[in-house]
């Protein structure tokens, strides 16, 4: 298995000796597997799209104008 080493800010360092009682390793463990699996699922998906980036870029930017107006902002 390989190791990996993470930087928590003091404020989270502080709450985890909080809780001792907690794997923190196994925690980050399965939240990285959790992301890693959303990405490989989201990397299958776009596998078979034909929306180029540009196209994706300019849906995004109508829904950000359309939210905008719906909200006044």
């Amino acid at each position: 298995m390989t190791n990996m080493t993470l930087a928590v800010s003091p404020e989270l360092n502080m709450l985890m000796k909080k809780h001792k009682e907690i794997k923190w390793s196994e925690v980050a463990r399965q939240a990285l597997l959790e992301k890693a699996t959303e990405l490989e699922l989201m990397d299958k998906i776009l596998a078979k799209s034909k929306l180029t980036e540009k196209d994706a870029l300019e849906i995004g930017n109508k829904i950000k104008e359309n939210m905008a107006k719906r909200h006044r902002l």
